[in-house]
């Protein structure tokens, strides 16, 4: 099959062999016809048969043709190349989501990491809380057991802080010194559950000043530990103070009675009791007890001591029988009697004082005498047991009878000029076995006592 157009020659044989003729008179009249088919057309010869087709159904197939072609083409190239194109596709998709997977796992162990930080900080600060407020707990105990002793007035702990103020200024600085009832006040932590629930949303998106606020926590804990170190040491100093206090006490009070000559045993003996009792539980100190803990087991051990001499030297007359000064007209001893102008012995001591001024009881005891005694006027005596009396002379008038028991600083009658007397004064005398006893040397003894 083949087509031809605008050829003159072809079309005049082909021509001719149709119609079994020729045609030579008319050779430019049919080249001509044939230049005008050829430009109106295209013919398809093919097994001596013709097609004629326009050029316009011409180049529809021409053009239906190639397309497809290209498309027989293209889809043989697809199919071959199909599979490679998959796979390069799948293996796309699945480096994609190994990169997000990689990612993801990345920002879980992001989030782990913090989470775990954050609750590692958190499980520290609560150790660290506990820590203090344990230590708290203790040092309350101590101030409370420091309260209980009466020469310690002072702890040195922390006064809360007041409403509105900063939590700094409880902690920072320079605490004073406080009453035993103040102390340092914490908030017990809210539920571990609690915290963490509303901490969740952080963990996820935690702050960019989380550490900063953590350090600063850390900071407060230091200063609350620092103060706790403080009061700590006040509470040791207070606590060495009224040892070394008690102790010097003790000494002093066993002085009186060796400067005194007197036999403490004997004083103990005669000295009465309150009803009391109960089985004996001996006070065991463990072997791990902390240095306070041992301090205050001494510190107790000596006041019970010093609570002992005390009821020992209730008996002892070494306090005065007037208040005010001490100022005295005459001495124990030899003197010039002041109505005969003769020597003569002195027993006791004269005691400045206005007339009806109180006359107080220097020691517990019980009234031996009470009323008119010769030279002594209206006089008192006390006896105190263990042979110690004492009497108190020239009174204007006597408060107590014959039988009553006296205390320390009971007020026995007032001063006056009864009996032999020149002028108002009180008369005092001590006596051992019915001895007279210079009264200075039991009122030294009480200054020296009292001077600690």
């Amino acid at each position: 099959m083949s087509y031809r157009s605008g050829q003159y020659s072809d079309y005049s044989q082909q021509h001719s062999n149709d119609h079994g003729r020729a045609s030579p008179r008319r050779p430019a009249a049919n080249h001509a016809a044939s230049g005008r088919h050829a430009q109106n057309g295209y013919t398809i010869v093919h097994a001596g048969k013709q097609v004629r087709f326009g050029p316009v159904v011409f180049w529809i197939v021409v053009g239906t043709v190639t397309v497809l072609g290209m498309w027989s083409a293209a889809t043989a190239t697809y199919f071959a190349f199909r599979d490679d194109v998959l796979t390069r596709l799948i293996a796309r998709e699945a480096e994609m989501q190994y990169a997000y997977e990689d990612r993801i796992a990345e920002l879980r162990a992001k989030v782990d990491r913090t989470t775990s930080r954050q609750l590692l900080d958190q499980e520290q600060f609560d150790q660290k809380l506990d820590q203090v407020m344990r230590r708290q707990t203790v040092l309350e105990s101590r101030a409370t057991a420091l309260g209980a002793i009466p020469d310690a007035s002072v702890t040195g702990s922390i006064k809360p802080p007041s409403r509105g103020a900063p939590a700094t200024e409880a902690t920072s600085g320079t605490p004073k010194p406080s009453p035993i009832n103040d102390t340092v006040i914490f908030v017990a932590p809210p539920d571990r559950e609690a915290r963490l629930e509303s901490r969740a949303p952080l963990i996820a998106n935690p702050p960019p000043n989380q550490f900063a606020k953590i350090q600063g926590v850390d900071n407060v804990i230091v200063r609350l530990q620092n103060s706790l170190d403080q009061v700590e040491s006040r509470q040791m100093a207070a606590l060495n103070s009224v040892e070394d206090g008690m102790e010097s006490r003790v000494r002093r009070m066993r002085g009186v009675f060796t400067d005194l000559g007197l036999d403490m045993a004997q004083l103990e003996a005669a000295t009465p009791r309150a009803g009391m009792g109960g089985p004996f539980v001996p006070i065991k100190v463990s072997a791990n007890a902390s240095t306070f803990e041992r301090e205050l087991y001494r510190i107790n051990v000596t006041r019970a001591q010093v609570d002992r001499l005390n009821r020992i030297l209730a008996l002892v007359p070494y306090r005065k029988p007037v208040v005010g000064e001490v100022e005295f007209t005459s001495g124990f001893g030899v003197r010039s009697d002041p109505f005969l102008g003769r020597p003569a012995m002195h027993t006791g001591l004269d005691f400045r004082a206005a007339m009806g001024d109180p006359v107080r009881a220097t020691a517990n005891g019980k009234v031996a005498s009470s009323g008119w005694a010769g030279g002594y006027g209206r006089m008192v005596e006390i006896d105190h047991g263990n042979g110690l009396s004492t009497r108190y002379g020239h009174l204007s008038e006597i408060s107590v009878k014959v039988g009553d028991p006296v205390k320390i600083g009971q007020v026995i009658g007032a001063v006056g000029s009864t009996g032999r007397s020149t002028g108002p004064h009180l008369h005092y005398e001590t006596r051992i076995e019915g001895e007279a006893v210079d009264p200075q040397k039991f009122l030294r003894a009480g200054v020296r006592l009292s001077a600690g």
